[in-house]
Order: structure tokens, then sequence, then C-alpha cells
């Protein structure tokens, strides 16, 4: 396959680096904020990847979308735009696959805490909050993979149904409240944690990530999947769909 690849950042330059370490695939352009970007740019290209940021993953969708190959995009800080996005990969004939994060491993423990926010939620006993650290460096606050954890506690365990980002320094936490919190250290890949406690017991489900090797693979993999998928069934996809289809 031939990528072209938006964003030469951190994540940009990992991903570069799994598709020179392939063997099989290639680059066909790498844009980055210098870079004029048209629907031409991705001619050639059999998938997009996109590590930007907000701002520019949004300036240059309708460009991406205008070349009808698929787009795999990895930045986030665009939730509030969701819905729109949506409706225009739809209507172009497009296809794009979002994903907070593309770490096999993190999607796995994201699994894994929405089975254990559900095996909880009918003994009252039992609280959850939710817990991250990254490097200095990262933009959005709380990560957009805690938000994507949250999101799922909320679904399976109905005693949760607010998330609260910060505390208020004048009220306590209401039971009903997940607590979502963000730590910006140092150089950290990525940690997350979810935080089960009872008077009696602790459960601690965790995911560290040791590299940022395992995120571009993932986006790579899923970039694969998405082109075989784009020529019979375009449109919007997720992880999950991904995951769904690899696990079945």
């Amino acid at each position: 396959m031939k990528f072209t690849l938006v964003g030469s950042g951190r994540m940009g330059q990992q991903v570069a680096g799994v598709i020179n370490r392939s063997g099989i695939h290639e680059i066909a352009s790498i844009l980055d904020d210098r870079s004029v970007v048209t629907s031409e740019s991705f001619q050639g290209s059999d998938a997009i990847i996109d590590f930007t940021v907000r701002e520019a993953f949004l300036q240059n969708l309708p460009a991406m979308l205008h070349a009808r190959v698929p787009v795999v995009v990895g930045t986030t800080g665009w939730d509030d735009e969701m819905g729109a996005v949506k409706r225009r990969v739809v209507e172009s004939g497009s296809s794009l696959l979002y994903s907070a994060n593309f770490s096999l491993g993190v999607n796995i423990f994201l699994r894994t805490v929405r089975e254990a926010a559900r095996l909880i939620a009918p003994f009252d006993q039992f609280d959850i909050a939710f817990a991250e650290h990254h490097h200095t460096g990262k933009a959005d606050f709380p990560s957009g993979t805690a938000l994507r954890a949250a999101e799922m506690i909320l679904s399976v365990n109905p005693r949760k149904r607010t998330i609260v980002r910060e505390l208020s320094d004048d009220r306590k936490i209401a039971a009903d409240e997940l607590q979502v919190a963000a730590l910006r250290l140092g150089t950290v890949f990525g940690k997350h944690m979810a935080c089960i406690d009872s008077e009696t017991d602790e459960i601690v489900v965790s995911h560290n990530a040791k590299n940022r090797e395992g995120f571009a693979s993932g986006a790579v993999q899923t970039a694969k999947w998405l082109a075989a998928r784009h020529t019979t069934s375009p449109g919007f996809y997720t992880m999950d769909d991904f995951l769904n289809e690899m696990l079945a």
C-alpha cells in the first residue's frame, strides 16, 4: 500500500518508521504545516493517516474527503464536531476511521474497563473513577482515550451519569458523577487507570504504554482494513468496528 501521512510530529514520524520497516508498504508523501493541502495531494495513495491537531484536521478534511482516499485519523480534540464530521464523510461517499488511540493493547484495556464497570453496576458498594498521565507536550486534557473510557463506563453503569473533569473547592463529588483525572508530567507516553473501590476491596485496571510503536503499528493495521472496507462499504468507522470484525 501507498500512504500519505498528514502530520510530521512524533506520531507521524513513528508511523513513517513502521511503514518504512514493513518491507511491503511505502510512503507516497508526508504533508506538514507548511504544505498546501488539496485533494490532488492524495492522488496515487491507498490510504491517508492523519496525526495533526484539531485545527489542521478540520481544515484539511474537505480535501481528504474529496480525494475519496480512505482516511485514518488519530488527531483528537474535535469531539464537539463529531456529528458534523460523520455527516460530511457519509455525504462525500468516502471513508474515515477515527480512534483516540490506535494501540491494540489500549483498546483491549478499554474493553476490559467497560466489562469491569458493567460487573460492578448492580453493587452499590463499588465506586469507580478514571485517571490518566501523559507527557507535558500533549495538548488535549483529559486525553481522548480517557474520555472514551469514561463514555464506555457511563454506557454500562447507570449509577454514573456525568463526567467531571475538575473538582470544585466548594462541593463534594456527587455519587452519580464519574471523575476523570489528568496529569501532565515529564515524557510519559501514556498511562491509563480505572480505579474501583469499596470498603473491603480495591480493583485497579491499568495500561502503560512503553513507547509509541504500538500506536503507530495499530494505525497502519487499521488503514489496511479501512482500505479494503472502503471498496464495498464506505462510511464512518471507529476502532470498535475494526476490533469487532477481527474478534468475530
